[in-house]
């Protein structure tokens, strides 16, 4: 029977959060295929690790556990990738659209001769009738993620190749936990008879890892700002306002465009994607580009002169005016009536 499989990326012991969350979309699509949901996880000290896996209802975890896997390298990774995929010949495979996932996944797409849709945000199971082949495909993975500079959604469907892989941005998928005590079967991968001296000729001498001091991931609340906000100057209102409300300032990629602000705090497709209680989007126009990060927040306020702006009619509530009007009316309001 063909199955879902994730790629899991592991560092010191620890499943990436965006792995968990390809895990639970995974299992998803698992069911309305009626297949299993696999996993493979290659790493150092890997005892145990099933522990962070097998609660997202994962069928058979594939375990190369050798101390020249971490951290991650290119050759040795894919070479062992390449034999459990071939092996095992899985109908999808997911990998995060991380550093690691678009250096692995590319190289196996080649290996194995099939397509890979980077960056999606949508995955779904559907089927698909080929017009010059006059036939349907059944179950196939819809790929769906912004295309031509976020205007529009594309569909992106592979019905005569497999796997169907896709990459998947972090966050943009739920994690959800699917049996607590849900059992998996342990598969250990036998790396020696798959790698070669040749796979460990990069050789990693020093690593630095620096890690965020921001975390909009996390934040319940966030103000975001678009190029409608005018200057970097302008984004300090933003900033009196988050800090206010105990929140983080984030942007959409016109604001990182633009100077505005920093890279770091950039939502959406090519950025973070979140989910706080509270989303304020100021002089942002919301373009899919955008909202494919923020649409999932509990509550959205806009706050834009143009009564068009797509992102209205994504919003709860939506304010029109002058954004050096609005913003320091809400700070001196919730000043005056906070306690």
């Amino acid at each position: 029977m063909k199955s879902v499989f994730v790629y899991c990326e592991v560092e010191n012991h620890k499943v990436a959060e965006i792995s968990q969350e390809l895990l639970s979309t995974g299992k998803k699509l698992a069911t309305k295929l009626g297949a299993p949901l696999e996993a493979m996880v290659f790493g150092s000290q890997l005892g145990g690790i099933e522990g962070q896996i097998s609660q997202y209802g994962v069928d058979k975890i594939f375990v190369a556990d050798d101390k020249r896997l971490e951290p991650y390298r290119t050759l040795p990774h894919s070479a062992i990738a390449t034999d459990v995929l071939k092996q095992e010949e899985p109908q999808i495979v997911l990998f995060g659209a991380t550093s690691v996932g678009r250096d692995l996944a590319p190289r196996l797409a080649s290996a194995l001769n099939c397509g890979l849709t980077a960056d999606t945000t949508i995955l779904d199971i559907g089927d698909h009738f080929v017009k010059k082949e006059k036939k349907e495909y059944k179950d196939l993975l819809y790929a769906i993620r912004p295309a031509f500079g976020g205007s529009i959604m594309a569909n992106i469907i592979n019905w005569d190749q497999h796997p169907q892989m896709a990459t998947v941005r972090e966050g943009v998928m739920k994690k959800e936990i699917f049996d607590e005590n849900y059992k998996s079967e342990i598969v250990e991968v036998d790396v020696n008879s798959i790698v070669s001296d040749e796979d460990f000729v990069v050789k990693i001498i020093e690593r630095h890892i620096e890690e965020s001091d921001v975390n909009l991931k996390e934040a319940p609340i966030i103000v975001a700002g678009g190029y409608g906000v005018g200057s970097r100057e302008n984004f300090e209102h933003l900033e009196e306002l988050a800090d206010l409300l105990g929140g983080e300032v984030g942007g959409s990629r016109a604001a990182v465009d633009a100077g505005f602000i920093d890279h770091n705090r950039q939502i959406g497709q090519t950025g973070t994607t979140v989910r706080p209680k509270l989303y304020i989007a100021a002089g942002i126009s919301g373009a899919i580009q955008h909202t494919a990060g923020m649409q999932d927040a509990s509550m959205i306020i806009s706050i834009n002169s143009d009564p068009e702006a797509p992102i209205n009619s994504l919003a709860d509530f939506v304010i029109q005016g002058d954004l050096g009007v609005v913003i320091p009316k809400m700070i001196k309001f919730y000043k005056a009536n906070a306690k």
